[in-house]
C-alpha cells in the first residue's frame, strides 16, 4: 500500500486572518499545514523541509508571490514543487502567463470556494505521493537490475536475495514484474502482473501474441518502439500505455524495462516492472475538468456582475450604489446556496427565503409551494427577478407600508414552474404609463434568459405578477445563453436601452 504519512502544505500570506481561514478550509485533508507570513519566512522553511504543495498570495509586501515563485524555482530541489497562487484581484492574461512561467500550476480567485481549494490541494498532494512512490519504485528497479546482472556472473544466492527484494517492493503498491528470455522467447510473470492485466495464471499463457491482444490498439506502437530500441543497444526503456482487460475495462500502466546483453552486446534477457497508474490518470482528468469548470463559472459570474453594473440606473450616486449593492447581494446569496450544493442546484424555498429575509417583518410575507430543485443558471436568473420584484414592492408596493401583505405561491405543471406574486392592502396601485426598469428587467430575465413568461396585473388593490419558468429550457434559449460572450450585450441590456 502507498505510504500515507502526512505531507507538508505550506501556506504563505502576510495576513494572519487569511492564513487562519486557509487552515480551517484545509484541516479536513489531515495533512501538516505550515504557515508563513512572508516570502522570506517561506524560503527559510523550504530550505529545511520537504513540501508537497505551496499555497501563496500573489500580493504581499517586500516579496510578492511572483518573486517568491521565481526564487523557489531557482533551487533544484523545488523545481517540481506544486505552487498555487491566490489572487484577490482580477489577474490579467499577461500576469497569469507570468505566474505560469514562474512555476505556478494553478490560480485560485478570491473569494475562495472551500470545496474547490480542497479539491485542488488534494489532487496535488496525491500527485506528490505518487511521484515519491514512483521514485522509490525506480530506485528499487535499479537495484533489481544490478542484482540480476550479478546473478548471471555469480551465484544462485544473489538470485534469491533479488527475489526477496522484489516481493517486498511489490507488496508496497499495485505493481507487477516480468522476465523475458530474449533468445528462446520464454516469459515469466509474477502474481502482480497477472492481477494488473486482469487474467488468471491458470487460464492465461504468456506469449507475445496473447500479450499484444491485451494492449490498447492505439498504444501498440509502444511495444514495437521498445523492441527497436533494445536492438539498437539501448539498455532501458520506460513508457505509459493502456491495456484492455478481458472484461473490457481500460487501465493505464507505467512500464519500465531493462535489457541484459552478453559480451558482444547482444540482448539476451529483458526484465521489467509494471505499475498501475489508472488512479493517477483519473486524478489528472478530474483536475483538468475542475479547472475548466472553475473557469466557466468565473466567467458566468463576471458576465452577470458586469451586466448589473451597466444596467443599473439611479437618480444620484447614492441611489445608484444602493441599487448595485442590492443586485450584487442577490447574486451573492444564490451563489452561496449553489456552493453549498456543490453547484448541483438550488431549492426554490431556500432561494425565496434568502431573497425575502431582509423584509420579513410583522408577518407581512407568506410563501410556499412544491419542493423544486432549480438548475444553477435558472436559480441565478430567477434570484435577480425576485430581487427586482421585492425591491419595487418595498419602494412603491405592499411592503412600503406596515399594513401591506405579500403572498408568493408556486407549483409545477408539465415541467413549468408557475409562480404567483400577489400584493394587497398596500398603497393604491395605478398602472404605470410605461414600464419601469425593474419591470422590464424581470420580463427580460424570465422571457429572454429562461424562455418563460412574465405577466403583470396592476390591480388597484395590489400588483399580481405571474411568472412561468420552464424547468427544462428550450435548446434555442440554452444555445443563446452559451454563445453570449463575457461583457457582451444580453437581452436584458437591449430591453433596458429602449
Amino acid at each position: 500500500m502507498m505510504d500515507q504519512e502526512k505531507v507538508d502544505i505550506l501556506l504563505v500570506d502576510d495576513q494572519p486572518a487569511k492564513l487562519l481561514a486557509y487552515e480551517v478550509i484545509l484541516k479536513e485533508l489531515n495533512e501538516n499545514l505550515v504557515v508563513a507570513t512572508s516570502g522570506r519566512e517561506a524560503l527559510e522553511y523550504l530550505l529545511k523541509n520537504e513540501v508537497a504543495v505551496i499555497l501563496v498570495d500573489v500580493c504581499m509586501p517586500e516579496l510578492d508571490g511572483f518573486e517568491l515563485a521565481a526564487m523557489i524555482r531557482e533551487h533544484p530541489r523545488f523545481q517540481k514543487t506544486a505552487m498555487i497562487f491566490i489572487s484577490a484581484i482580477q489577474v490579467s492574461d499577461i500576469d497569469r502567463l507570468r505566474g505560469y512561467e514562474m512555476g505556478a500550476v494553478d490560480y485560485v480567485p478570491v473569494p475562495v470556494v472551500p470545496e474547490v481549494l480542497r479539491a485542488k490541494i488534494r489532487v496535488f498532494v496525491d500527485l506528490y505521493r505518487k511521484t515519491r512512490q514512483l521514485e522509490r519504485f525506480n530506485a528499487e528497479l535499479e537495484d533489481r537490475v544490478r542484482a540480476r546482472t550479478m546473478e548471471l556472473e555469480h551465484s544462485n544466492a544473489r538470485l534469491l536475495e533479488s527475489e526477496q527484494r522484489r516481493s517486498l517492493a511489490l507488496a508496497a503498491g499495485s505493481m507487477g514484474s516480468w522476465d523475458w528470455d530474449w533468445l528462446n522467447g520464454d516469459w515469466m510473470w509474477d502474481e502482480g502482473q497477472y492481477r494488473i492485466f486482469g487474467v488468471e495464471p491458470t487460464a492465461f499463457t504468456v506469449t507475445p501474441d496473447n500479450v499484444r491482444a491485451l494492449l490498447h490498439p492505439d498504444d501498440m506502437g509502444q511495444l514495437r518502439k521498445a523492441m527497436v530500441q533494445f536492438n539498437k543497444g539501448v539498455k532501458s526503456y520506460e513508457t505509459e500505455f493502456r491495456i484492455v482487460r478481458p472484461d473490457g475495462e481500460i487501465r493505464w500502466l507505467f512500464g519500465t524495462a531493462a535489457a541484459t546483453a552478453d559480451k558482444s552486446g547482444r540482448v539476451i534477457h529483458v526484465s521489467g516492472v509494471t505499475v498501475d497508474i489508472t488512479e493517477r490518470k483519473r486524478a489528472e482528468e478530474r483536475q483538468n475538468l475542475l479547472t475548466r469548470e472553475v473557469d466557466h463559472r468565473a466567467k458566468n459570474a463576471l458576465a452577470l456582475a458586469q451586466s448589473i453594473v451597466r444596467l443599473t440606473r439611479g437618480e444620484n450616486a447614492k441611489s445608484y450604489m444602493q441599487a448595485v449593492e442590492g443586485r450584487i447581494g442577490a447574486l451573492a446569496r444564490v451563489h452561496t446556496i449553489l456552493s453549498l450544493s456543490s453547484w448541483q442546484g438550488a431549492e426554490i424555498t431556500r432561494l425565496v427565503d434568502e431573497e425575502l429575509a431582509p423584509y420579513q417583518m410583522n408577518d407581512q410575507i407568506a410563501f410556499g409551494g412544491s419542493n423544486v430543485q432549480l438548475q444553477p443558471a435558472t436559480a441565478q436568473t430567477l434570484a435577480m427577478a425576485l430581487h427586482e420584484l421585492v425591491t419595487n414592492s418595498a419602494k412603491y408596493g405592499a411592503l412600503s407600508t406596515r399594513t401591506g401583505r405579500l403572498t408568493i405561491n408556486w407549483k409545477v405543471e408539465a415541467d413549468v414552474l408557475r409562480i404567483l406574486w400577489e400584493e394587497r392592502e398596500g398603497p393604491p396601485v395605478v398602472e404605470p404609463v410605461s414600464r419601469g426598469f425593474g419591470t422590464r428587467s424581470v420580463i427580460a430575465s424570465i422571457e429572454s434568459q429562461l424562455g418563460g413568461q412574465a405577466e403583470f396585473d396592476w390591480r388597484p388593490e395590489g400588483l399580481i405578477c405571474r411568472l412561468s419558468v420552464p424547468l427544462r429550457p428550450a435548446a434555442t434559449a440554452r444555445q443563446s445563453s452559451h454563445r453570449q460572450p463575457v461583457g457582451g450585450e444580453t437581452e436584458v441590456q437591449k430591453v433596458a436601452a429602449q
